[in-house]
């Protein structure tokens, strides 16, 4: 194999190419990315680049140097095409380059707010170091910023605004925080959280449209008719793979690139990471997509090790967190909904953690303040760690008496 080319410069692509120089890999690595800045970390731009605590330097994953000494060849470009008979992809600005293996890290981008309004400036979402550019300048001299959609990013914008002065208003359909992933008992806390912090959160509520005046943004309306002044608006309701490409070169796409346990794509020159593929998941019987630095970075790892020849399953226990205001979440594993829950901890102390058992199996962890439970269960859910709610409710039970 002399010439592997990966496609996307974020947590995925950047991570592949790092990888496959780990490996050994001696052919020639040529990373794609759409952005003017070298592959740098997002995590960050909700929250201490947004307050301004750290600079732009500080988001690269590596000096620009590591590039040139790791002879992975970093390009800026926008791939229009993929051409599979010739396994070469197609620069707008007609380049072609050819590949011995592809490898598709496209990500993932938000999902738009399709309602009257939308386009007015001031209505923002949150994912590239450009768009927290932008943001960053209108918050300067804002006061009043509403939050649509109380997910992830969301909620990580709403504690910045609010820790910048900005009074803060929050709008979601469902009815708590972060409800497809968090657990009620979780989310409890943190709605209690944002609004210590004079956060005001609307629950099932939609947007019916939004006001402007002389093209900007001045308020928003929502579905019970209910008006909130907003000088800034951060939309966070989602977001969506960015499949075009792969659909364009007829690969299985469902709800991501369809990939195997390896995560090679219908064709076998063609791998999927991160955002955009869709991968079988043991545990939940099915196919799933997951959006989060984890994912990105081991589906890169599992695709190196594969192309040089330490092939294996992607096997990765999920994991996530969060930071708002005062509490770090982080959550280990993946729930379905069915689980019992059963909380370690006091949440009034903003230290505790909530365990998702069913059938006598662990099969997710969130915790609060508590790194050293997440560490743990993370090893525990590795390993398949077995216990009944009945035992985790017994007095003085902690997760290290599953280790």
């Amino acid at each position: 194999m002399n010439q592997i080319v990966i496609v996307g410069a974020g947590h995925a692509g950047f991570q592949c190419a790092a990888a496959l120089r780990q490996n050994g890999f001696e052919g020639a690595v040529v990373l794609i990315g759409n952005e003017d800045a070298p592959p740098y970390q997002r995590p960050p731009l909700s929250k201490a680049y947004l307050q301004g605590k750290i600079a732009a330097a500080d988001l690269g994953f590596r000096p620009e140097r590591f590039f040139i000494d790791q002879k992975i060849d970093l390009r800026k470009g926008h791939v229009e095409a993929i051409d599979r008979s010739k396994r070469q992809v197609l620069l707008s600005d007609g380049t072609a380059i050819t590949y011995d293996h592809l490898v598709l890290a496209t990500g993932s981008q938000p999902r738009a707010l399709r309602t009257p309004g939308a386009e007015l400036a001031g209505v923002f979402a949150l994912q590239t170091l450009r768009d927290a550019d932008r943001l960053r300048a209108a918050l300067e001299g804002a006061s009043r910023a509403v939050v649509v959609g109380a997910g992830f990013i969301g909620l990580e914008f709403a504690a910045s605004a609010r820790a910048m002065g900005l009074s803060v208003q929050i709008v979601d359909v469902a009815e708590r925080p972060m409800a497809r992933a968090l657990s009620a008992e979780c989310g409890a806390a943190f709605t209690q959280e944002h609004m210590a912090q004079g956060a005001d959160l609307l629950w099932k509520t939609g947007v019916q449209h939004l006001e402007g005046e002389a093209g900007r943004v001045i308020a928003v309306v929502t579905s019970e008719g209910r008006r909130l002044p907003a000088d800034v608006v951060l939309v966070g309701i989602g977001a969506e793979p960015r499949t075009a490409l792969a659909a364009q070169a007829g690969l299985e796409v469902e709800n991501g690139v369809v990939v195997n346990a390896t995560l090679l794509s219908s064709d076998p020159h063609i791998s999927a990471i991160g955002d955009i593929a869709a991968f079988p998941q043991p545990g939940l019987g099915r196919r799933i997509r997951l959006e989060s630095v984890q994912n990105a970075t081991d589906q890169a790892r599992t695709v190196a090790a594969r192309l040089t020849g330490k092939g294996a399953a992607y096997e990765a226990v999920p994991w996530f967190w969060s930071d708002q205001g005062a509490l770090k979440l982080q959550i280990a594993g993946l729930r379905n909904g069915s689980e019992e829950h059963v909380v370690l901890g006091d949440p009034a102390t903003r230290s505790f953690s909530v365990l998702c058992i069913a059938d006598g199996v662990l099969r997710a962890v969130e915790t609060v303040n508590r790194p050293a439970d997440h560490m743990l269960a993370r090893r525990l859910l590795a390993k398949g760690a077995r216990v009944t709610p009945a035992q985790a409710r017994e007095a003085g039970f902690e997760l290290k008496a599953l280790a």
